[in-house]
C-alpha cells in the first residue's frame, strides 16, 4: 500500500516537473524571440504574449498551481505588459499635466483592448466559447491590423482556425450547410484574411500551402447565400494575397490550378463574387507567368475569352461600373497577346460598343477610358 502511493507520489511529481520544464523552455523561447525582434514589434498588439496565454490555458501555471489551469485565472503580468501599470505610474507622477493623463489614459485604453484580446485568443481554445470568440476577433479585425501576426504567432490558434475550415468539408457535397455554420467558418476565413494581408505574415501563410484549403469551397455550385457567403470571404483571402504584384503569390496559384475555379465563378458566381474573382483574374495575367499560361494554349485563351464575353452579357440587364471595369482591364490585357487580340477582334462582344451601358459610359470617366483604350488596341 505504502508502494502504491509512493509510486503515485513520483508520477504526480513527474507530471508537475514536465509541466515546469515545458513552461521554462517556453518562457526562455519567448525572451530569445522578443529581444531578436524588439525593434520589429507591432505596437498595441505583443504575439508573443498570446503564446504565453495559450500556454497558461493548456497546462496552466505551474508556480499558481491548478487554479490558473485549462481557462482558469489569467496570469496578472498581462495587464502590465500592456502598458496599463506603466500608464498608472506615468500619470502619477504629475510632471506632464494635463498631456500626462492624456497620454495614460489612452495607454491605458490600448492595454485593457490588448487585454481583451488576449482573453479571446484564450477562449478560442474552449469548444462552448470559440463560437463566440470568432465573431469578437472577426469584428476586431478593422482596429487592430496587427492582429493577423498575433494570430500566426498565437500558440495553438491557426491550427484551430484550420480546423474550423475543415470540420464543414463533409456539408459542401451534398449541401447541407446552414447559415450559422457559415457565418461561423465566415469569421474563421476573415481571420485568416488579415494573416494573409499582413507583409510579416502573408508569404508564411503562401508557403504553408494554406490557401488550398479553401478550394473546396470556391468549387461549391449551391447558390444558397450561405454558399455564396463562403465563396465570397474565401476569395477576399485569396485576393487579400494577389493584390501587392507578387511574382510568387501568382506563381503558387497557377501552379495550384485555382485559375479554372476563378473563371468558373467569374461565369456563375454573384455579382460580388464576379467582381473579386474578376479582380483576381486581372492581378495573375498582369503578371508575366500568369499572363504566359493564359495565352500559351490556344484552348485555354478561347475559354478565357467566351466567359469575359458571358460576363459582359450577363451584365445588361444589371449593369455593375466595377465589374463593367475589371472586364475591360482584362480585355486590355489580353490583348498584348496578337492572337488574343485577332480572336477579340471578332470575338468581343458588341455590348461593349454600343449603347448598351451608355449610363455606365456617361458617367464614369474612368470606365470611358478604358473603352477607349481597348478600342484603340483592338484597331
Amino acid at each position: 500500500m505504502n508502494a502504491g502511493n509512493a509510486s503515485g507520489g513520483l508520477h504526480n511529481t513527474s507530471g508537475i516537473a514536465a509541466q515546469g520544464y515545458l513552461f521554462a523552455q517556453q518562457q526562455q523561447q519567448q525572451q530569445q524571440q522578443q529581444q531578436h525582434n524588439a525593434m520589429a514589434q507591432p505596437k498595441g498588439i505583443y504575439p508573443s504574449k498570446y503564446q504565453t496565454q495559450a500556454l497558461y490555458a493548456q497546462i496552466g501555471d505551474p508556480s499558481a498551481g491548478s487554479a490558473n489551469a485549462m481557462y482558469g485565472v489569467m496570469p496578472g503580468s498581462i495587464g502590465n505588459a500592456a502598458g496599463v501599470g506603466g500608464a498608472n505610474a506615468h500619470a502619477n507622477s504629475g510632471a506632464g499635466g494635463n498631456v500626462t493623463a492624456a497620454a495614460a489614459s489612452a495607454s491605458a485604453a490600448a492595454g485593457g483592448e490588448s487585454e481583451t484580446l488576449y482573453q479571446l485568443m484564450v477562449e478560442l481554445f474552449s469548444a462552448t466559447n470559440r463560437e463566440q470568440a470568432l465573431a469578437e476577433l472577426s469584428r476586431e479585425r478593422d482596429r487592430n491590423p496587427d492582429l493577423g501576426v498575433a494570430l500566426w504567432n498565437a500558440y495553438g490558434v491557426m491550427t484551430i482556425l484550420y480546423q474550423e475550415i475543415i470540420a464543414i468539408y463533409p456539408l459542401l457535397n451534398p449541401p447541407a450547410l446552414t447559415m450559422p455554420m457559415s457565418n461561423r467558418v465566415c469569421n474563421s476565413l476573415a481571420l485568416l484574411q488579415l494573416v494573409a494581408t499582413h507583409e510579416q505574415t502573408r508569404m508564411q501563410l503562401l508557403k504553408a500551402n494554406v490557401p488550398q484549403l479553401l478550394y473546396p469551397f470556391l468549387s461549391t455550385t449551391s447558390k444558397a447565400k450561405q454558399y455564396d457567403n463562403l465563396r465570397l470571404t474565401s476569395l477576399g483571402v485569396i485576393g487579400a494575397l494577389v493584390k501587392y504584384d507578387n511574382h510568387e503569390v501568382i506563381s503558387f496559384f497557377v501552379a495550384t490550378e485555382f485559375l479554372p475555379l476563378c473563371l468558373k465563378i467569374m461565369d456563375i458566381g454573384s455579382e460580388l463574387c464576379k467582381v473579386v474573382a474578376t479582380f483576381i483574374f486581372q492581378k495573375i495575367i498582369l503578371d508575366d507567368g500568369g499572363f504566359s499560361y493564359v495565352t500559351s494554349h490556344p484552348k485555354r485563351l478561347h475559354t478565357v475569352l467566351v466567359i469575359l464575353n458571358n460576363v459582359i452579357t450577363q451584365m445588361v440587364a444589371a449593369p455593375s461600373g466595377r465589374l463593367l471595369k475589371s472586364v475591360t482591364k482584362c480585355l486590355i490585357r489580353l490583348a498584348d497577346n496578337q492572337k488574343a487580340k485577332e480572336e477579340m477582334r471578332e470575338g468581343v462582344s458588341d455590348h461593349l460598343r454600343d449603347s448598351t451601358f451608355a449610363q455606365v459610359f456617361a458617367e464614369d470617366v474612368s470606365y470611358r477610358r478604358l473603352v477607349y483604350q481597348l478600342i484603340l488596341k483592338l484597331a
